[in-house]
């Protein structure tokens, strides 16, 4: 692989599970100028210099980017001049961006190379007829990011200020950005599907197009080497497929907490024999099934503990500032007694997926939906489902993910005639069943269930007193759950009997130096759900009072607790917004690693 200087921000390889040995970092210093107006385009500003600097991958709002700037910014502008190495002569050399929020236009050399819309999803472009290699090219990005009509934002605040629990913007370049060479014909990313009743697991190998005689190579192997090969013609079929069955001395699945992962090597091959393109990867092979309410990981109940992580940074805003940040997020997850999370409104970037991978940990893929509210009634675009398309593209091999949730909390009450809102979501939900049929998916979390045959069934729930949270769940038994309906109106379909968990739960406000403080004081800086707490000792009692609730339903699969950590106002985490302690985190661990009922239930 390519030598990284140390002084560069993010330096690690942002494709984990599609490696190739040559490639460029573009994240550093980059020219910059906010285009407050939008009208940079006009007035020349992709032609000349740019009269800042910023730090990439870092969005303009964060500390980090050298910036720090928060103010509503309509489109921004980056310029870079990069020297293509002369040592890829005789390929197609690709830009890649990792994430651009949120509509973005890329020049080459005064050459349109890519468009692409979405602030969470990733695009490449490919220079030939820009630059070649040995060539210098300049980099030209126009980042819009209007705060006026439906928009992806996830988190992010449309008012000038961080309220409740709305964030700072992010917007332009927040994730790595890089060069890589491949050959005319090369390998796309390859879907990796494990099965683990067959022993084996299924390779999918798309193709930049078909040669006569070319073919693709497969090979699994473990520690002690290889662990199985396959081989298939390449010049008939644009997505060549091969399934490698491991000897059953050679088995070993993924599991929860034990994140056991193969080594996998795609190869593409001339009719010669030679290798004209290879790609690193890795699988795990595990297995997720649903019986009855009970969720099922290599063929049993595993109770999903999961914590509802934000993925926000104080100095980094929605990019981590290391590798190690995103490492030590799950750390401290596991420390508290979680075994996974779910990935609120934030398409998290993909080494964060590698690390969960590594470690067995469990999480749940989001779209992060939120910001298309009209005032009346939420308004989803076409555009979301081409994102979350190209999100499930980039993800769904990480064996990690053991769920989906397209959207969340829309609220819209179910008409007597289908709206754009009930379009949306079973179109989302139906693009994401045809593209992994192997995963759950709950339609939309939380509120507004509108997909009869969604697979997993939920609701969001903060009531802060244990027994009248245990006393609003306890209908589960009878196949009457706890279903948000805050409008006064029927918003969700009837239940039909899914697995069910509380998606969301908790959320208990506690900031220890505003002890002494009333309550509607502390708001002024703080903020969290339902009545806060007054000390540590009545948020453990809280916090047990809830989760046991959830624990001992055996109608129950899981649950989600609001949330890992702070997150600016909002001060309901676990650990505090810098990641240090604020509770005894031990206590928290003791309350959940006892087992749930539906681990011992029958079922």
């Amino acid at each position: 692989m390519s030598a990284v200087s140390p002084d560069v921000p993010r330096p690690e390889y942002p494709r984990p599970q599609m490696v190739r040995p040559d490639w460029l970092t573009l994240n550093g210093p980059w020219q910059f100028e906010i285009d407050a107006a939008d009208s940079g385009l006009e007035r020349g500003l992709r032609e000349r210099e740019l009269t800042g600097s910023i730090t990439v991958p870092f969005a303009p709002e964060s500390e980090l980017s050298g910036l720090g700037h928060t103010d509503f910014m309509d489109a921004v502008w980056y310029r870079r001049t990069v020297t293509i190495p002369a040592a890829w002569a005789g390929r197609r050399t690709l830009l890649h961006f990792g994430a651009v929020d949120h509509d973005a236009t890329v020049w080459v050399n005064g050459v349109e190379v890519a468009r692409h819309r979405g602030g969470f999803s990733p695009f490449t472009a490919d220079l030939s007829g820009a630059a070649r290699p040995g060539e210098q090219a300049t980099i030209v990005v126009r980042a819009r990011d209007s705060r006026h009509g439906p928009q992806a934002r996830g988190k992010q605040s449309a008012r000038y200020h961080n309220y409740e629990c709305l964030y700072t913007r992010t917007t332009g370049i927040w994730q790595t950005v890089w060069l890589e060479p491949v050959p005319d014909v090369h390998l796309r990313r390859p879907r990796i599907t494990p099965d683990v009743a067959g022993s084996a697991f299924t390779v999918v190998t798309p193709l930049s197009g078909n040669r006569p005689s070319d073919s693709v190579r497969v090979t699994v192997s473990d520690g002690e080497g290889a662990v199985a090969t396959a081989t298939v013609r390449a010049d008939v079929d644009l997505a060549p497929s091969l399934r490698l069955e491991l000897p059953a001395a050679r088995v070993r699945l993924w599991e929860p907490g034990e994140g056991f992962l193969y080594d996998v090597k795609v190869e593409l091959l001339d009719a010669s024999g030679a290798v004209t393109d290879a790609v690193d990867s890795y699988a795990g092979l595990r297995s997720i099934a649903i019986d009855g309410k009970r969720v099922l990981i290599n063929g049993r109940p595993v109770f999903q503990r999961l914590v509802l992580d934000q993925g926000y940074y104080p100095d980094g805003l929605m990019t981590a500032p290391s590798d190690a940040a995103l490492l030590r997020d799950i750390e401290l997850s596991v420390a508290a007694g979680f075994n996974g999370a779910r990935l609120h409104q934030k398409v998290f970037e993909e080494r964060f997926l590698y690390h969960a991978d590594r470690l067995g940990y469990l999480v749940w893929g989001e779209f992060g939906d939120w910001g298309a509210h009209d005032g009346r009634e939420q308004l989803p675009t076409a555009s979301f489902l081409t994102q979350w398309l190209e999100v499930l593209e980039r993800d769904v091999s990480h064996p990690s993910i053991i769920g989906w949730c397209p959207l969340n909390e829309t609220r819209q009450p179910i008409h007597d005639r289908l709206t754009q809102l009930d379009d949306v979501t079973r179109g989302m939900f139906l693009a994401t069943k045809l593209t992994d049929p192997t995963r759950p998916v709950v339609d939309a979390s939380g509120y507004s269930h509108r997909v009869p045959e969604t697979d997993v069934y939920d609701s969001h729930n903060y009531e802060q007193e244990p027994a009248e949270f245990a006393g609003q769940l306890s209908g589960l038994a009878k196949d009457e759950p706890y279903v948000n309906d805050e409008s006064g109106q029927e918003i969700s379909v009837p239940y039909r009997g899914q697995p069910y968990f509380v998606s969301e739960y908790g959320g208990i406000w506690w900031n220890p130096e505003l002890a002494g403080t009333a309550q509607d004081a502390a708001r002024v800086t703080s903020w969290g759900y339902g009545q806060r707490v007054r000390s540590e000792e009545e948020f453990h009692a809280r916090f047990a009072g809830l989760t046991d609730a959830l624990l001992d339903d055996p109608g129950m699969f899981g649950y989600c607790y609001t949330q890992l950590t702070d997150v600016f106002q909002e001060e309901n985490g676990i650990y505090r917004f810098d990641r240090t302690t604020k509770l005894d985190v031990e206590r928290v661990r003791a309350v959940q690693i006892r087992q749930a009922a539906s681990e011992r239930s029958s079922g």
